[in-house]
């Protein structure tokens, strides 16, 4: 894991594992402005070469560590997520129901982004 990096390209609503320039794993995530601002992942994905070396966890960790640092709440909807946070309730607080609800709405509204 050490020669993996992590870019946040807000733009396309991708925090990017890289292992040089190669994109090894990515969360797809967008960001809710409403009832409040928040980050919502989506997706998890490691390429099948990359899986089992920590890069869906070490994604997930800064994401929550992103979010932090803007003093904006997850709201996850991915799975993989879900589940890290629960594993890993110390560094990722769980998310208020009405703004999962939020943003599970928000993407209903929305089909074709992801």
């Amino acid at each position: 894991m050490s020669d993996i990096r992590i870019r946040d390209d807000r733009g396309a609503g991708r925090l990017e594992a890289l292992a040089g320039d190669e994109v090894v794993g990515r969360i797809e995530y967008f960001v809710l402005d409403a009832p409040e601002r928040a980050l919502v992942p989506v997706h998890t994905i490691v390429e099948p070469a990359h899986e089992g070396q920590g890069i869906a966890g070490s994604l997930a960790r800064e994401l929550y560590a992103i979010a932090g640092c803007e003093g904006v709440p997850v709201a996850p909807l991915c799975p993989y997520v879900v589940k890290w946070a629960a594993r890993h309730p110390e560094e990722a607080p769980a998310a208020d129901p009405a703004l999962v609800q939020a943003a599970m709405d928000w993407l209903d509204a929305h089909p074709g982004r992801f």
